[in-house]
């Protein structure tokens, strides 16, 4: 899977780890402020002297970092493994800084919606339009980033597909005596890459988000000084973030624990009932009503048991999303009524709170799809280890859950 689109995968991804650190330790430590200057308000930041300085640094980073390992370790696929890689990253970066200049164009919208409607000061048509043709601008850049990273996502996710596909067939000797051979080189490859580019993408923008949102949480947050039940403590509404979505993970997380392997099994009685039917194409002595009759009744036991273990997963997930709904007012509330904060910076703290909150649930929003990918890298790896010689996994022998 790994092995066939980057060079070296055991080093390679430790070592984009270590360059991430390195390069962000240089950049916060000094390079940061070589270049500062006022951050302006609407589609003209992302020209400023601050963000174009971080676009070069960004570029030189990655050119050392690719340099240096496609001179070390060439590789057919570096070009769009590593290059691609980065271009997508920044990709990710910039359209979570426009969801930042979004967040700051906020503020003194509402507020303006607060003076209107209250009449605390005068206000003109102009002011208006001009608010909203600021935010049209965001808008525009937004759109136009979200529609090119997702194209070229999609490009980068299909030359990985390409590259293991290749991998495959050219080991399918070996290959071709597993159990469901051709639904795994051709649906599991598939699968596993279109999966992967919305999981893939979901994590970098949550980092990313949290990186970007958290010192925003902890600027905007100043006058709240207390929770409810809680107290006065320092940086409240971080505290309570980070809390509530590790406290929400873990329950989903473990509720949610059987599902990978069950979905695995799935897949695999599929396989079968699915071979039995191509076999009987070209044999009459094939896919007889007895025996198709037997293999649905695995595919329908699987199902059933896998049905029955997403009951109490989604009874989980859905009162977890239901009560964070509200969850950020809660916390606001004794700040709103004692009047502390008005409409504006009130949704500025809730936009990047939900932004921060959001991060720390990715693993909430997308353990479903986790699962399945779960289940497709467990049927990869047992290709896999037919490939190398090496033991299969012990779920490739163990018999499916039933009721």
């Amino acid at each position: 899977m790994f092995v066939s689109f980057f060079p070296r995968p055991n080093v390679f991804f430790p070592s984009v780890m270590l360059w991430i650190v390195v390069s962000m330790a240089v950049w916060y430590g000094f390079a940061h402020d070589l270049f500062q200057g006022p951050a302006p308000v609407g589609i003209s930041v992302f020209w400023s002297t601050p963000e174009l300085w971080f676009d070069a640094y960004f570029a030189l980073s990655t050119v050392i970092f690719a340099a240096a390992w496609m001179i070390l370790a060439p590789h057919p696929w570096s070009g769009w493994s590593i290059a691609g890689s980065a271009v997508i990253l920044f990709a990710s970066y910039f359209q979570v800084q426009v969801s930042v200049a979004i967040n700051a164009w906020f503020g003194p919208f509402y507020d303006f919606i607060q003076a209107a409607l209250s009449k605390s000061r005068p206000v003109t048509s102009e002011e208006f339009a001009n608010l909203l043709w600021i935010f049209a601008g965001l808008a525009f850049v937004a759109v136009t980033v979200s529609v090119l990273t997702s194209f070229f996502t999609s490009h980068y996710i299909f030359r990985w597909r390409t590259a293991m596909n290749a991998f495959y067939v050219e080991n399918w000797p070996q290959l071709r005596i597993i159990e469901g051979a051709s639904q795994r080189v051709q649906e599991d490859t598939m699968r596993f890459a279109q999966t992967l580019e919305g999981l893939g993408a979901a994590l970098i923008r949550s980092v990313l988000t949290l990186i970007a949102f958290l010192p925003i949480l902890m600027k905007l947050s100043a006058p709240i000084t207390e929770l409810p039940v809680v107290g006065s403590i320092p940086y409240p509404l971080v505290w309570a973030a980070v809390v509530w979505s590790v406290l929400g993970t873990g329950l989903l997380a473990l509720i949610g624990i059987k599902l990978p392997g069950i979905e695995f099994h799935n897949q695999r009685v599929e396989a079968a009932y699915r071979k039995e039917l191509v076999l009987g194409e070209d044999d009459p002595q094939r896919a007889d009503p007895p025996t198709l009759a037997a293999l649905f009744v695995n595919v329908r036991r699987n199902y059933f048991w896998l049905y029955l273990n997403y009951v109490y997963f989604n009874i989980g997930r859905i009162i977890y999303l239901q009560a964070d709904v509200i969850f950020p007012y809660v916390l606001l509330a004794p700040t709103i009524v004692a009047g502390k904060i008005t409409l504006g910076p009130m949704n500025q703290i809730l936009r990047a709170f939900n932004e921060v909150r959001s991060s720390f649930q990715y693993l909430i929003t997308s353990w479903s799809t986790i699962v399945d990918l779960l289940s497709i890298y467990k049927r990869l790896r047992g290709f896999e280890a037919k490939m190398y010689g090496e033991p299969m996994p012990s779920i490739e022998t163990q018999p499916a859950p039933g009721l």
